[in-house]
């Protein structure tokens, strides 16, 4: 992991995931967020609205946030309590919030790992993996709740050019019945996993998790004051 956060640090010809011309601005899923826990998210229309009319202001801000975030909004989805003593609440990647259809270009040059329909409500619905190497280091790009039509043409070793659209954001209910964003997260270690990988784990498994999974604004240099 030392020697992939070193690379990252030092790399400065990353091409950007997402290319709108609108401003991010971080959104807050956790329980420091009131506002967020005075509303009923179950329907994802209304968790659609609620995002994209409230948090981003009628839609003129493209919404960012989420990496080791423990969040509440997981309270209200069973794909994540299915462990009643160990419920998977922190946020292992980065979310961008976007339109559907919102295109997704490569970070650097890749292959393609892996995809899947990730096909559960709460899930991650379409997903790719991307496998890249960087100064002889060997890492992973994951991208969930992508459009279905994403995951066409595509196969195993697959080669993707930085800064290459690749895929778009889906709509619900195809990319897990989530209002459209991207999850995107950082993979040091992938082991046996095909199409997918943890995107959210229990407390109990979090320095687990954050130690094969960095910060994907490593990648995406966002400000943080954004």
């Amino acid at each position: 992991m030392s020697a992939l956060l070193e690379v990252l640090q030092n790399h400065s010809g990353f091409a950007s995931v997402t290319q709108s011309a609108k401003p991010f601005k971080r959104l807050d899923f956790s329980e420091g967020n009131a506002e967020l826990l005075r509303h009923d998210l179950t329907e994802t229309s209304a968790f659609s609205a609620f995002i994209f009319d409230k948090m981003l202001e009628k839609n003129t801000f493209m919404g960012i946030g989420g990496y080791n975030e423990n969040r509440v909004i997981y309270r209200q989805r069973k794909h994540f309590a299915q462990d009643h003593e160990n419920p998977r609440s922190i946020h292992l990647g980065t979310d961008i919030w976007a339109n559907a259809g919102e295109p997704i270009y490569a970070p650097l040059d890749a292959t393609i790992h892996s995809f899947a329909f990730n096909d559960h409500y709460g899930d991650y619905g379409p997903t790719i993996i991307l496998r890249h190497e960087l100064h002889n280091v060997t890492f992973f790009t994951l991208y969930g709740h992508l459009s279905l039509y994403s995951l066409d043409d595509l196969h195993v070793g697959k080669t993707i050019s930085a800064n290459t659209q690749f895929a778009t954001i889906g709509p619900y209910p195809e990319n897990g019945d989530w209002p459209p964003h991207l999850h995107f997260q950082l993979i040091s270690d992938i082991g046996h996993h095909n199409g997918d990988f943890p995107g959210v784990s229990s407390i109990q498994d979090r320095a687990h998790y954050l130690n094969i999974c960095p910060d994907p604004n490593l990648i995406l240099r966002v400000a943080e004051n954004s």
